[in-house]
This record gives C-alpha cells, structure tokens and sequence, in this order.
C-alpha cells in the first residue's frame, strides 16, 4: 500500500488509517527492503577524478543526479584517487546497483566491482583524452583564424588538474603545428593578479598576441592580471578559456570560450542507467558531445 501498487483491493478507510499512522510516526521505507524486493537497490555510484571541481563537472553532477533523480534513483559520488575507501569497498557499502566513472575503469577492477554488488559497470570518460585534445584545439584554431601566428599557453597552478591540461595543451599545439607557426609559449599561472600580470608582460616580450587558457577560471584571472599590467584584451592579448561557466559573458571583456555540453551528457548517462536497470542493452557510455567555440570581445 505504501508503495502505491496497481490493483489492490484494500478499503479505503483502512488505507487511511495507515497513512495517517505513518505520518505520525513519520516512518521512511527502508532502503535494504526495497533492496530485497526488486533484487537490487536504488543507488548509482559515480566515480570522478580527484581534482578540483569546477563548475563544468558540476553541472554535469548536477544533471545526473537530478535525473536519476526523476527515475526514483539516489546518486552517491566517489573522489578516485583519494585518501579513505576504494571504489569497490564503497560499492559494497553503499549496494550500488550501478557503478559509473569518469575514468577508464580496467577489467579487474570492474570484476572486483560486481562481486561487490554492482550489476552495471559504466565508463563515461567526461575528461576522455581525445575530448580535451580537441578542446585545446579549437582555442588555437580559433585564435589562428582571426589572424594570431604567436599563442602562449596558460597552465593552472593545481597540480591535480594538470593531467587535463597537458591533454588540452597538446591540442593547442597539434593546430600551431597544423597552421605551420611556432609552438605555443606555454606558462605556469596562478590566481593571483601580480602574477598573472607577469605573466602577460612575458608572453607580450615573446611576441605572443593571443593566449589559450586552460579553463574560464583561468582566463578570468589572466584578464585581472593585464588589467594590472595596463594591458587590454584583445587589442595587446587576445584571451580564449573553455568550459563556459556562466561567469565568462560577464567578464570585463566577456570571454571567449570552448562550450561543451555537460548537462545534456548528465542527461544521457542517466537515461542510459535507467535503460539498462529495467533490461535493456547496457551501453558503455552515452554519446559524445561536441565542443564547440563561442566568440565573444575578448578575442
């Protein structure tokens, strides 16, 4: 009855009866139940790297969980790579019914993790390898087309983050190479205005007229830092982050960047699990999403 089940034959004062003591008690179906009467529980486990999280793997989350939400599903996330448990000891804590990560999962892991309980084992390489190749490849492409043949490169100051930014570096650099110009002049960068305004001084010394930034975070900076250097962008930098946080149309100028829908991934991935956890055909991960360059005046 608490379940709202098709078909019962139950009088309907009794049915009151019950709510109203269930109210009272203010009782909460416990999960283990559910758990044993459908075979599996109602918890999705998502691995993600054990990075900084920035608003674009927010949202991603963000969506995925909401979605799960709406198909009665509870998500619990995993920091990989961190001090505590590893992934299949919180499977098996949690009875996660589904297992999904940001990274590549190798196949003892994924064996480890059904023995702890888990039916589904989904990679969904968000920060895939050939993803952020072309991230950084479109910003260089971008730059290259509006006429710039000198491009620095901004690296994030987060050690964690820089497996991602050498990935979306080496794109940058594929199209420098493609276009037949120098290689891009690549610095270490910071939040901090006094750096970044050096960091805008050196790249003007070498001649660089138009800088990629590892992510939006990173741009933004580097425009507080030429505003301190009495440099402006795009006439001495031109500027181009990636990710598109909603704070890069309202930056001092609105920033140029690489968009690439997260959300709508969150979505699929959540669509897929759904799929898979009432019988279909499992997928091993949802389809990619093409990023895509959004010019605004700071380049």
């Amino acid at each position: 009855m608490l379940n709202d089940t098709p078909g019962q034959s139950i009088p309907e004062e009794t049915r009151r009866r019950v709510l109203e003591a269930v109210r009272q008690l203010d009782y909460r179906p416990r999960g283990s139940a559910r758990s044993l009467a459908a075979g599996r529980s109602d918890v999705i486990l998502l691995s993600i790297p054990h990075l900084s999280i920035g608003p674009s793997i927010g949202r991603f989350v963000e969506q995925f969980a909401a979605s799960l939400a709406d198909a009665g599903l509870t998500l619990v996330t995993h920091l990989a790579g961190a001090p505590g448990q590893a992934l299949p000891d919180v499977c098996a804590a949690v009875d996660a019914s589904v297992v999904a990560s940001l990274e590549p999962i190798d196949d003892d892991t994924a064996r480890t993790l059904r023995r702890a309980g888990a039916t589904i084992v989904f990679t969904t390489e968000v920060e895939a390898h050939p993803t952020m190749r072309q991230m950084g490849h479109l910003q260089a492409e971008h730059l290259i087309g509006l006429g710039h043949r000198r491009i620095g490169y901004a690296m994030p100051e987060h050690k964690l983050l820089r497996k991602i930014a050498d990935d979306r570096f080496l794109g940058v650099a594929d199209a420098c190479a493609q276009a037949g110009i120098d290689p891009p002049v690549a610095l270490d960068t910071k939040f901090d205005t006094a750096v970044m305004a050096r960091a805008a001084r050196r790249w003007r010394r070498e001649s660089v007229t138009a800088v990629c930034a590892y992510n939006d975070e990173v741009a933004i900076s580097l425009l507080a830092g030429m505003r301190r250097a009495k440099l402006t962008a795009p006439e001495d930098l031109a500027i181009v982050g990636a990710d598109d946080i909603p704070l890069a149309q309202v930056a001092d100028p609105p920033l140029s960047t690489i968009a690439f829908d997260l959300e709508k991934m969150g979505r699929s991935l959540a669509e897929a699990v759904v799929a898979s956890l009432s019988g279909g055909r499992p997928r091993v991960s949802p389809p990619a999403f093409q990023p895509h360059v959004i010019h605004r005046a700071s380049t």
